[in-house]
């Protein structure tokens, strides 16, 4: 203090541990931003540099976070975090934004700062707090490395194991969150000491339009609604098959015994469009959800669109995406990164079921900019205010297209991994093999690239330091550009 006046020191006739201590120093801060630094752990030269950028060309910020990494005890770092920028589910299921976290003064003193009794997750209930006061656009992300959490013997660090008590104190912070937002929830664990906030069924239940094409395929449309019927818990549904000119006699015979009621049979005779197949569906459709459904999935469980639902009824959400295995029980589809392979790609492909992914985002509900539309559930209204599906995709990135859309309504589209479902991928399409199929093929990546340039350079969902190339959150080489 002596020695640089910009050092200052409050010392306590008593020890209030994190929370009340945080408190006094917050008490001497002058400063506009304020930024969080534990004793033991270490800053990057460069942190506060990186922060003043991004302020000065975003004055508006709230909240800054970067990416960080762990540091042990001979200054070796490992088990970096690459982050995705602001995602307000994933954070109502993980404190990913931690470190390092950057916070405007003025809203920390607007919830009197640190909550003693949340000692373990007290910085998780003060980022709830100050987020409550803010808006998803003034927080942002720096994805750089700019803090290294030390990882010594009995530190949080090491592992969370060590201490019980953040893990008490994380289901008090959310708990209180949502009784603030008014939500009603059920919290549930989640291994890895993270969380999912489980939403009831809407009541009464509204009902759910399940659109299904399909053309021939006896042994998976079948298995498709078989499973469907059987298992599926959720009371009010209709399912409508859109038949694309089937002519095997097996398949005939089978939509004659299941027609009913609950389920129609609606002739599309037009060559194959994936798109125009699904809107000739919604047309007919009942429901104000719908649901999109290959024919080759295969429920798993009876809650699968309980939970679906449940996500697609809250007005901010756009589209709800599921968790997919191959047959083999490795992931088909945990979400949709956009740029990955060029147009798309589904992270965490070929990891086998059960994984934590990386960072354990295999298994929490998240936002992603798009989801498979291989099960898809939306409310009929956003589906019709962005006009559908766009006909003239009439094969591949449809669905991609159409989340984008959705989400550029101002909608957050989200992945569950609650919702779990085989998928026998394109068993019913065959391979993409001829001259003509791989024109149409480019043709729509071309109207992909020339639609979503900004979202396919930088998908918020996706750190620039991760392979657009793999899907299994390695590291990119080099890394892409970055600006704030």
């Amino acid at each position: 203090m002596r020695e640089d006046p910009r050092i200052k020191a409050v010392f306590r006739e008593r020890n209030g541990h994190i929370s009340h201590a945080s408190n006094s120093a917050l008490g001497l801060v002058t400063g506009e931003f304020t930024a969080l630094l534990d004793h033991d752990d270490e800053l990057a030269p460069h942190a506060l540099y990186e922060v003043a950028s991004l302020l000065d060309v975003h004055p508006d910020t709230d909240l800054v976070y970067s990416d960080e990494d762990k540091i042990d005890e001979e200054g070796r770092r490992h088990e970096p975090y690459f982050k995705p920028d602001y995602l307000p589910d994933l954070f109502e299921s993980q404190n990913y934004l931690s470190h390092l976290s950057v916070y405007r003064t003025s809203l920390l003193r607007a919830v009197d700062g640190f909550r003693p009794g949340y000692e373990g997750s007290q910085d998780w209930d003060l980022a709830l707090r100050v987020i409550e006061r803010s808006s998803p656009e003034r927080i942002r992300h720096i994805p750089k490395v700019l803090y290294h959490w030390r990882a010594i013997l009995g530190s949080t660090a090491l592992m969370l194991s060590e201490k019980n008590y953040p893990v008490e104190a994380a289901k008090r912070a959310l708990t209180d969150h949502f009784q603030r937002i008014g939500e009603a929830v059920e919290l549930v664990p989640v291994p890895g000491d993270h969380w999912r906030a489980r939403r009831p069924r809407p009541e009464p239940a509204p009902l759910v339009s399940i659109i299904i094409p399909t053309r021939n395929g006896h042994h998976l449309i079948s298995r498709c609604i078989d499973t469907l019927v059987a298992k599926t818990l959720y009371p009010n549904y209709e399912i409508l098959v859109i038949d694309n000119g089937s002519d095997e006699p097996a398949t005939l015979e089978y939509f004659r015994q299941i027609e009913s009621d609950r389920i129609a049979v609606l002739r599309y005779d037009a060559p194959f469009n994936y798109s125009a197949i699904n809107n000739h569906g919604v047309r007919h459709a009942r429901g104000s959800i719908i649901a999109l459904l290959n024919n080759d999935l295969e429920i798993l469980h009876g809650e699968w669109l309980d939970e679906m639902v449940s996500q697609a009824v809250r007005p901010e959400i756009g589209c709800v995406g599921a968790l997919l295995y191959y047959p083999n029980d490795t992931i088909q589809h945990a979400g949709v990164v956009i740029g990955m392979g060029g147009v798309a790609g589904h992270l965490f492909r070929d990891f086998p079921r059960g994984t934590d992914g990386r960072c354990n985002r295999a298994r929490l509900t998240q936002n992603f900019s798009a989801v498979t539309a291989a099960c898809l559930v939306v409310r009929r209204d956003t589906f019709e205010k962005v006009g559908g599906l766009d006909e003239s995709l009439a094969v591949a990135f449809n669905d991609i297209d159409f989340c984008l859309r959705v989400r550029a309504t101002g909608l957050r589209n989200l992945w569950t991994p609650f919702a779990e479902l085989y998928h026998h991928e394109s068993a019913s399409r065959g391979a993409e093999d001829t001259p003509e199929k791989h024109e149409r093929f480019r043709r729509e990546v071309e109207t992909m690239i020339g639609r979503w340039r900004d979202v396919i350079a930088h998908d918020p969902a996706y750190n620039p330091n991760l392979s657009m190339e793999l899907t299994d959150y390695s590291l990119a080489a080099p890394p892409r550009v970055w600006s704030p």
